[in-house]
């Protein structure tokens, strides 16, 4: 796995480069998100990794199914990527991308995994709260987990906070059989 992000890092500095200097990071964001799912298809991989279609071939595959959200400088890039033969690496790529546009806008993904739905003031004041302790914007994703018994958890880079019931248990369960 560290190779293939070494790989795949220059790629996504370039085009974070390239797409900050333009003013548009999220525009490229959202076509790397896009490119990363088409490259991660089953059938895709398969037919990137299949040696009797070229570069210009792949490349024009991935330029025709993004035909209508993807801009030239991302076609491109993706002509760059096939001749290069690192299409199969956009999935690494768009995170890499990610990681860089978030912290170039000092924002952060959070998490937030709760046993019911969490309600609009509950996910106001964790993003406050995360606010306050990272110092960053806080984009908020909430999903639900009824194994949780109750509480949450909530991930945001490399903090997580393990505040549910399930976890609590788990934690007692450890120190009683210590």
């Amino acid at each position: 796995m560290a190779e293939i992000l070494t790989i795949a890092r220059p790629y996504a500095q370039a085009a974070f480069l390239f797409a900050d200097s333009h003013q548009a990071l999220k525009e490229w964001s959202g076509m790397l998100e896009f490119l990363a799912i088409v490259a991660a298809d089953p059938e895709m991989v398969g037919l990137i990794e299949n040696p009797r279609l070229t570069e210009t071939q792949l490349a024009e595959l991935f330029i025709d199914i993004g035909a209508e959200r993807l801009d030239d400088n991302c076609h491109n890039f993706i002509r760059l990527l096939a001749e290069n033969r690192r299409l199969k690496l956009l999935p690494e790529i768009a995170a890499l991308f990610e990681i860089q546009r978030r912290e170039a806008e000092k924002s952060v993904r959070a998490e937030l995994i709760t046993a019911f739905p969490a309600t609009e003031a509950q996910q106001a004041a964790v993003t406050a709260a995360l606010k306050q302790r990272l110092g960053r914007e806080i984009e908020l994703v909430c999903t639900t987990d009824a194994s949780l018994i109750g509480g949450a958890i909530i991930r945001a880079g490399d903090l997580v906070i393990d505040g549910s019931v399930r976890g609590k248990l788990e934690r007692l369960g450890n120190a009683l059989s210590h």
